[in-house]
């Protein structure tokens, strides 16, 4: 029977997947779109990777991450929840042992994890500013016309230097519409968008960060070869982007995972069947005191199995053990 541990990183744009084996190799790996409907899409990922896995296969541990991590973990009995600082900076310092510094750029948000001695010293994350995200070379993309798989590509045949402004996603967008109209090819204009990009992330999430190699690139940007060039270019220092760049935090948890069942020899993982189960959120007001909490509760088949939002505990320490729905509520209007 195979055997191998579980790792699920839930974003705000994807949900990536994968089961690794004992030597830290990823046997399968998922990368979905969220679609605003993490629940929906967890169920999806768990049905297609069981499908894609050999009959028998058996889970030893799961870990999570991201900013759906406790949704995740509620959904599948995880043995680990890590953020997304953790399960990077392990991933990273497994495969690539004497890291000093990690890049990691997804759609949404950003951030730079400073390691020596194999420890995490420092980090900083952008999960405002749009232009220092995949977000924003997204959007630029649609703009042009220009599919994001070439744009990487287009950026490496730009024969002009071309700086548009990256302070700000919206001055980014009007710049490069002034460029276009200056008469700037669309590889000098792509190349320039790509280095706002990381100048917009240095400046932010690098400031005051002493930024040495060895230099891991981790997350879905690190396909586009026009921001890794960027990076060196400014850097002036060589990138390196791992076998599995896109599902690094996943990978993490499931070192982790692997760790906490080394140490304990099981697991919470609740099995494959969990995406049959009808999950859903839903919320209240609490009207015990003048703080007047919305309390959200997550629900399986018509059952209550955690809740969250209140400042005191009342509902969120409540007993979990299946009790209905709809009874919180009434105890709420008491």
């Amino acid at each position: 029977m195979y055997s191998g541990y579980l790792g699920v990183d839930v974003g705000s744009v994807s949900i990536n997947l994968i089961v690794m084996d004992d030597d830290n190799q990823v046997i399968e790996k998922l990368y979905l779109r969220t679609e605003g409907k993490p629940i929906l899409m967890l169920k999806h990922g768990l049905n297609l990777l069981h499908k894609r896995l050999p009959a028998g296969f058996k889970i030893l541990s799961v870990g999570v991450t991201g900013s759906g991590r406790n949704l995740a973990s509620l959904m599948l009995g995880a043995d680990v929840v890590k953020n997304e600082i953790t399960a990077h900076g392990v991933a990273a310092i497994t495969f690539v042992p004497d890291v000093k510094t990690v890049l990691e750029i997804g759609g949404q948000d950003s951030k730079i994890i400073i390691i020596r001695d194999g420890v995490i010293v420092d980090f900083a994350m952008n999960t405002v500013c749009a232009a220092g995200t995949g977000s924003f070379l997204d959007r630029q993309a649609s703009r042009l016309n220009v599919p994001i798989e070439e744009f990487g590509i287009k950026a490496l045949k730009s024969t002009t230097p071309v700086r548009i402004a990256g302070r700000c996603a919206v001055f980014a967008e009007s710049d490069m519409i002034h460029k276009q109209q200056l008469g700037y090819n669309e590889e000098d204009i792509i190349n320039g968008l790509c280095e706002a990009l990381v100048r917009n992330f240095i400046n932010n999430l690098g400031k005051g960060k002493e930024i040495i190699e060895p230099i891991v690139f981790q997350g879905g940007v690190a396909a586009n070869v026009g921001i890794k060039r960027a990076f060196e270019k400014l850097l002036e220092k060589e990138i390196y982007i791992p076998k599995n760049f896109d599902v690094m935090g996943a990978i993490g948890v499931a070192i982790l995972a692997k760790e906490h069942y080394e140490k304990t020899g099981h697991t919470s993982f609740k099995g494959f069947d969990v995406a049959d189960i009808n999950y859903k959120t839903k919320s209240f007001e609490c009207g015990g005191c003048e703080n007047i909490c919305e309390v959200v509760q997550f629900i399986a088949d018509d059952k209550v199995v955690a809740r969250w939002g209140d400042r005191c505990g009342k509902w969120s320490n409540m007993s979990k053990d299946g009790v209905e729905a709809k009874e919180g509520e009434k105890k709420a209007m008491a």
